[in-house]
């Protein structure tokens, strides 16, 4: 576990860092700098690159992590790394050309409801392409152990341009189309700048022919595909529609709101860049117990760090839309819905690294299949009903039906679950302090507020963390802090 914790330690900082300048950027650049409209045309256009990023990249962000410590022969695994390279390409040239052919049909559909679409469409293809190659040179860097600097690329390079590209937005030097344009730009200077990162890491070595299991590694592949649309479908499917069935505007109002919520997934995101290619190697090695004690460990980890994020924000939630304009007021709901989907993402630990490294990957795709189409189902639904609370609640039912199935999945199949007795504890911990200081404010304004707030729940939470001896882990980190400070 110490690699693991040394670079999800790292990862974990840097995560928070781009979610920080992310933060300054959704809540108080775009809102204040960009008209509702086009805020919400940049997050429609993110959100359909996010949904079209599996299909392009082939599922070889998997592929590449799952095959390449499997290999004993080196010809083989180099035969295997250009193959991986390589194969994208078969999903985005036609995709591409399908799409020059097609485009004025895909643009009227897309631009039926909000025509401020219509000039930008295409930028969709080209923001899903450089996503996807990203991905494709950082699993490269993840297999060879190296997660951090394509972690800081992830969340912080980009983010950090875009706060700068606003601040010019505002000061008139740049116009919003032409935001919109270097938005592009900002996506594919970080895919080349992975890709040299990558390279300087392991220059690979391309040996041109099919590796012998090349017909295991496109199923996988092909399989890989269908679960990261399923993914980015329950991820980003509700900002898409909310763009078919009401003003665009509403897309910005909801933006702000899974932002907020999203903060509670930054642990997972940290530690996953990690727990992958070790559950992966945990796996290959049928080292199922280890893999137990990494599953368990990772989720009472995750959720206790993530029940004390989800009570931050829900304690909090009313003093930060006072920072916002009063429009953006209406998504306290979509807050607290999608931080419940999140937390229970952190509960389930490293499952999906578990999933869709095991020999049992082509099951959940069915479960899957169904759900993102119940999630569509629901979005139709909900969404003419009660519009961004409607979104919000699909997605929340989306999530906690999947993970569910994923739960019950891995332990029908592998005879693993992430339970212990702490998850329990920590479950009665998180609901026992939400309602004890929801209602209960410092009279100051909103900031002094939130700081001093934050500064109670911090101490509360983390001395009952500490002495109900919640996780193993985080004690010995706290153990050895006060070791050096009291030597």
């Amino acid at each position: 576990m110490g690699v693991v914790l040394n670079q999800t330690f790292k990862n974990t900082i840097i995560t928070y860092a781009g979610f920080g300048i992310g933060a300054i950027s959704t809540l108080f650049l775009y809102t204040n700098f960009l008209t509702d409209d086009y805020y919400g045309l940049v997050a429609y256009l993110l959100s359909a690159a996010n949904i079209l990023m599996p299909i392009l990249c082939f599922g070889v962000q998997n592929s590449l992590i799952k095959f390449y410590t499997s290999y004993d022969d080196i010809n083989e695994q180099n035969a295997f790394t250009g193959f991986m390279f390589v194969l994208p390409l078969v999903i985005i040239v036609p995709s591409g050309i399908i799409g020059v052919l097609c485009y004025q049909f895909i643009a009227d559909y897309l631009t039926e409801k909000n025509e401020i679409l219509e000039p930008y469409v295409w930028t969709i293809y080209v923001l899903g392409f450089a996503m996807a190659y990203f991905e494709v040179f950082y699993a490269w860097a993840k297999v060879h152990m190296k997660s951090v600097y394509g972690n800081f690329l992830k969340e912080v390079y980009h983010r950090v341009i875009v706060a700068l590209l606003l601040i010019l937005v505002y000061f008139d030097f740049l116009s919003v189309p032409a935001f919109i344009y270097s938005l592009m730009g900002v996506y594919l200077s970080r895919m080349f700048l992975m890709l040299i990162s990558a390279f300087i890491i392991k220059k690979p070595v391309f040996v041109l022919r099919l590796p012998k299991n090349y017909i295991s590694v496109l199923k996988y592949s092909f399989l890989i595909i269908l679960t990261g649309s399923i993914a980015a479908v329950l991820l980003d499917i509700d900002k898409v529609m909310l763009g078919q069935f009401k003003d665009i505007e509403n897309i910005a109002y909801y933006t702000v709101a899974v932002f907020i919520a999203m903060v509670i997934a930054v642990p997972a995101r940290a530690m996953h860049q990690i727990t992958y290619p070790i559950t992966s190697k945990l796996l290959n090695t049928r080292n199922f117990k280890e893999l137990d004690v990494l599953y368990k460990k990772s989720s009472i980890n995750l959720f206790v760090v993530g029940g004390f994020i989800f009570l931050l924000i829900m304690l909090n939630i009313n003093e930060m839309y006072r920072l916002l304009p009063e429009q953006y007021s209406g998504g306290v709901l979509v807050v607290f819905l999608i931080s419940l989907a999140k937390l229970f993402d952190n509960l389930i630990g490293n499952n999906n690294a578990i999933i869709f490294n095991s020999d049992y990957y082509r099951m959940v795709l069915f479960f899957g299949v169904l759900l993102a189409v119940l999630t569509v189902i629901l979005n139709i639904v909900f969404i003419p009903i009660w519009g961004i609370n409607g979104a919000a609640f699909a997605t929340f039912l989306a999530f906690i039906l999947y993970n569910t199935i994923k739960i019950y999945f891995v332990n029908s199949k592998l005879h693993l679950q992430p339970f212990t007795k702490n998850t329990f504890k920590t479950f009665l911990l998180i609901f026992l302090l939400l309602p004890l200081f929801y209602f209960w404010d410092f009279r100051f304004n909103p900031v002094f507020n939130i700081i001093l707030k934050s500064i109670l729940i911090a101490l509360v939470f983390g001395v009952l963390t500490y002495t109900l001896k919640l996780s193993e882990d985080i004690n010995k980190l706290v153990d050895s802090y006060l070791k050096t400070k009291n030597p």
